[in-house]
């Protein structure tokens, strides 16, 4: 099995570090990740200047490449310029912070497996619901398992896993659920500032507006120390809308003209 690893914490995070050394005992492995940080930058994609790449070493061994891009150049760039062959499966994290309910439109993290769903390739994303993870190694050891359990699965092509593991020891998790994106949302602040030449600055803060109740939900199963996985894909069409609007008879607004 070939699986291609990626992240939106940066090719130097903790994190990644700790899911290449779980992957490599179960495939050939490639890393192709961020050369700096890019969370929340969501499914951006570079335009207007050059991606280069350049290899990344970690104690003194080679690790994988890393790209002055976003997470979805990272996918793009590995699967069609580094990798020789399509992989088998992408994996993107392990992430430092929960990607659950509205997080993950703005994830990087889900964000670089949703590039791969695009390009039929299957993927998840991995987070950990801390951003000052206590310890990736249950999280890794869970996405080598759920790697082996989905390989040769029938996951329908633009569909990918997000997996949310609490940051507890793994005696305390709960168990492992299947879960529904969640309609928590945040209540943005942008505070304001001003920096030591006194001019003023925007820092953005808030707190989750936390609606869900039911523990089939992303945001409810990980504060009850489950671990969250999500079926999730990149079809924005609202079909109950899309059926109710058929009843409109909106094509009376170019006079009558219609398909």
């Amino acid at each position: 099995m070939k699986i291609l690893i990626s992240n939106d914490d940066g090719i130097n995070s903790e994190g990644i570090f700790a899911l290449a050394e779980s992957l490599s005992e179960i495939a050939e492995i490639t890393v192709v990740a961020p050369l700096m940080e890019q969370s929340a930058v969501g499914h951006a994609i570079t335009m207007q200047i050059p991606l280069r790449v350049t290899k990344s070493y970690k104690e003194g061994k080679f690790f994988g490449y890393a790209v002055n891009g976003t997470p979805a150049d990272c996918i793009k760039i590995g699967i069609r310029n580094i990798m020789k062959e399509p992989p088998d499966l992408v994996v993107s994290g392990i992430n430092h912070g929960s990607n659950t309910a509205i997080n993950i439109i703005y994830s990087g993290t889900v964000s670089a497996a949703r590039e791969a769903a695009i390009m039929d390739v299957p993927a998840m994303a991995v987070s950990v619901t801390n951003h000052d993870v206590k310890d990736f190694k249950f999280a890794a050891k869970l996405t080598k398992l759920l790697a082996k359990e989905i390989a040769g699965k029938d996951i329908p092509k633009g569909t990918l896993l997000n997996v949310n593991v609490p940051d507890v020891d793994e005696n305390d998790i709960a168990g492992i659920i299947l879960t529904k994106q969640g309609k928590s949302k945040w209540d943005d602040i942008y505070e304001q500032r001003i920096d030591p030449y006194g001019r003023d600055y925007y820092w953005l803060t808030g707190n989750l507006m936390e609606v869900d109740k039911e523990i089939e939900i992303d945001q409810v199963a990980i504060k009850k120390n489950y671990v969250s996985v999500s079926p999730i894909h990149f079809d924005l069409t609202d079909y109950e809308t899309f059926k109710k609007m058929k009843t409109w008879n909106i094509e009376h607004l170019l006079n009558g003209k219609k398909n």
